[in-house]
């Protein structure tokens, strides 16, 4: 239950100055960028609801379920930098609708997958052309709104909040009706009106484009190289345990920190020759936002490993169906839509505060879910997880909004743009790295089936490990959260 962190990142490009007079189609023009937000926010959530239907149905290994999820938010992590660049490069615009149309289409591809992995190669896909289209969108209200963006962006908060809230009720809700024999299919088949909603609504109401900047150039290198050493990290962690920890999964493991080295000096030499680099590494000499990277990693690794087992605890567990698990973790959803109302009216009071507030929420509600598993045991059921739940969800939201702001509160305005960007592609890892270690604990732990269903008592054990180990890592995450800076940045 995690999705890309919406949060205003200034633009290279030129843009309108703040006090620019609104467009006259302002409000169309908001509704196809909330769409197109929508297609990432769906796709983001949806599959830790339908992982065990696509198993049934594909088959495949348990790895693969992991990959579902990870490889979509992985490819989303490689290619956020390059695809903001894009814009910047060729116009919002364009780059938005043409990202818009090949994530439609991506989708249509992931809805006839007819294997593992051919799925998990559409949902990479998916999560490329993801990356090259939601980096448009804040810039594009900017262009539509001018001194006005205030207007806009408290409408898009809210229904954030509510896609994330009604994105895995809805993916049970397809599943169990199986509209026209589609099953899971259904999930991916939905983009497709959101997807040519905002392709036909974005390009009548959308702003075309004023200015280009090329000067700097498109870093092919510097993603692949990215690329690489993020997925040389990623990949033996999903499928290490599943093949006994081969020789090559540890070389990998070990490899990918000489290229991401490389990364980081392919940078360097790309700001020394005065060309665009995908990340401003001066940022990373401030302490602040170098720990609030490490808080970032953690803290939505954490949530992202922790959705995943969760929604496949009640499902291959305890038997339940999609529509179920969904209703059954949909306090989590509310928690979280009603802890970010909280911190967006108090951010600006308490400042890092809320961050430590939030985690103390996240702990208690992990802790009462422990006690709910140990005294419940295989009889648990949903409304013994609906306190717990809505607990956790509430710190979550609370530190959602504040996040970004307080992380680059200490570093210079130039490096505003560059140092949000990272943090929005290092979110997603993150996500990814969550998925595979948390993934790898609860199979690990749950054992193997037995006549095509798990024991509930391994399952239960299962739950209960990547539970403690959740609230180990949000406990890390507190201690990180005072290397921060106090107050969040003011826009």
């Amino acid at each position: 239950m995690t999705a890309t962190l919406e949060t205003p990142v200034p633009a290279t490009g030129t843009r309108p100055a703040d006090g620019a007079a609104p467009a006259p189609r302002r409000w169309l023009g908001l509704s196809a960028i909330l769409a197109a937000t929508l297609l990432n926010l769906l796709d983001s959530t949806v599959v830790n609801v339908a992982a065990p239907a696509i198993r049934a149905d594909l088959g495949g290994s348990y790895s693969a379920l992991q990959w579902t999820a990870a490889g979509y938010t992985l490819a989303l992590a490689v290619a956020l930098l390059t695809g903001g660049r894009l814009g910047d490069m060729f116009g919002r615009r364009p780059v938005l609708l043409a990202g818009a149309a090949a994530f439609t289409a991506m989708s249509v591809a992931c809805a006839f997958a007819w294997s593992p992995e051919s799925l998990i190669a559409a949902r990479v896909a998916q999560g490329l052309c993801a990356a090259v289209m939601i980096p448009q969108g804040f810039g594009l209200i900017r262009d539509l709104f001018g001194r006005h963006t205030g207007k806009a962006f408290a409408l898009f908060g809210p229904v954030i909040g509510l896609a994330t809230i009604l994105g895995p009720v809805v993916a049970g809700l397809l599943i169990d009706a199986d509209p026209l024999g589609t099953g899971w299919r259904a999930i991916f088949l939905v983009n497709v009106p959101v997807g040519v909603y905002a392709l036909v609504v974005g390009a009548r109401a959308l702003p075309a484009p004023t200015a280009a900047d090329r000067s700097g150039g498109l870093d092919v290198a510097g993603m692949l190289l990215g690329g690489l050493g993020m997925s040389m990290l990623v990949y033996p962690l999903v499928q290490g345990r599943e093949l006994g920890w081969p020789a090559w999964s540890l070389a990998l493991l070990a490899g990918s920190v000489p290229v991401l080295a490389l990364f980081a000096l392919h940078q360097l030499r790309r700001t020394r020759r005065g060309r665009t680099p995908l990340v401003r590494l001066s940022v990373f000499a401030n302490r602040a936002y170098g720990s609030g990277v490490l808080f970032v990693v953690v803290f939505f690794g954490a949530i992202a490993g922790f959705s995943l087992a969760t929604g496949l605890f009640l499902q291959l567990g305890l038997g339940y169906t999609p529509l179920a698990a969904s209703l059954a973790m949909s306090s989590w959803a509310i928690g979280a839509f009603a802890g970010s109302a909280f911190s967006g009216m108090t951010m600006t009071r308490l400042g890092r505060r809320i961050l430590h507030l939030g985690l103390v929420l996240m702990i208690a509600g992990l802790a009462a879910l422990y006690a709910v598993f140990e005294a419940a045991g295989t009889g648990v059921g949903g409304w013994h997880l609906a306190a717990p739940l809505l607990l956790f969800g509430a710190g979550m939201g609370m530190i959602f909004v504040p996040l970004f702001d307080v992380i680059v509160a200490g570093i210079a305005d130039h490096e505003v743009g560059s140092g949000s960007a990272a943090l929005e592609s290092v979110q997603q890892l993150g996500a990814s790295l969550g998925v595979a270690v948390l993934g790898t604990v609860f199979f690990g732990a749950i054992g193997a089936p037995v006549a095509g269903r798990f024991a509930a008592p391994a399952a239960l054990e299962a739950a209960k490990q990547v539970t403690a180990l959740t609230a180990a890592l949000t406990a890390a995450a507190f201690l990180v959260a005072f290397l921060l800076p106090r107050r969040a940045r003011a826009h």
